[in-house]
């Protein structure tokens, strides 16, 4: 399930020449930065709604609008109809498709999204691929950074496969599901229509259309009275 056509379906970005030659799909974060530098022609068809700071390497499709305190610093390349809403953080070498959203208070870095990819609330995408109509609840966090020195290994074949990247956050295929304040811990692979719930620390490999969710018990007790 590494290949790109294994989570991706690449009709649903206009940018699928960044898997060109990529064996395993996370070799396309590697070039990320290379392609948007290439390919970001500065134009903006955008509307705004207050003010916002968008950078010089910035590309913005027509009918997008983006709100204010939102900050593009580009390079960057944004599709045709989709929200950028209010104090949205765009950083370096981020690659947006068609009808996204990219929410209040998320952060993106070194990021491709597929088009109809949703990115709301309070999140961060560092380091990071979200396929076609994929979905991150509230505070969903893609840590990209391990705690300690050495690049992220991927399991393969249940051996640890060093991936080449000092950061990689996650790639989430087409359609997955990731719910509220979940966490994803370094070179996460989440497949097609696959579900994280709600509060679940995930580290690894979740295979397509399955669910991961925690165990653990609620306890109820009497409401005491005063």
């Amino acid at each position: 399930m590494f290949k790109p056509a294994d989570l991706f379906d690449l009709s649903q970005t206009e940018h699928a020449a960044v898997f060109e030659g990529c064996r395993n799909a996370w070799d396309a974060l590697k070039l990320i930065k290379a392609y948007v530098e290439a390919h970001a022609r500065p134009s903006l068809h955008n509307q705004c709604e207050g003010v916002a700071f968008i950078g010089a390497q910035v590309f913005i499709g027509e009918g997008t609008v983006v709100e204010d305190g939102a900050m593009i610093k580009g390079p960057a390349i944004i599709g045709r109809n989709c929200q950028i809403r209010h104090n949205a953080y765009l950083r370096e070498h981020v690659i947006v498709g068609d009808h996204c959203v990219v929410g209040n208070s998320c952060e993106l870095k070194n990021a491709l999204l597929f088009n109809r990819c949703q990115v709301p609330h309070f999140n961060y995408v560092g380091d990071s691929i979200l396929g076609y109509r994929a979905h991150l609840g509230a505070g969903v966090i893609l840590s990209n950074y391990k705690s300690f020195s050495g690049n992220v290994t991927v399991d393969v074949d249940g051996q640890p496969f060093d991936t080449g990247l000092r950061k990689f956050g996650a790639l989430l295929g087409d359609g997955a599901e990731v719910g509220c304040n979940a966490v994803l811990n370094p070179g996460s692979i989440v497949g097609r229509g696959a579900i994280i719930y709600p509060g679940v620390n995930w580290r690894g490999i979740l295979p397509a259309n399955t669910i991961a969710k925690n165990k653990a018990a609620v306890e109820v007790v009497v409401r005491r009275a005063g």
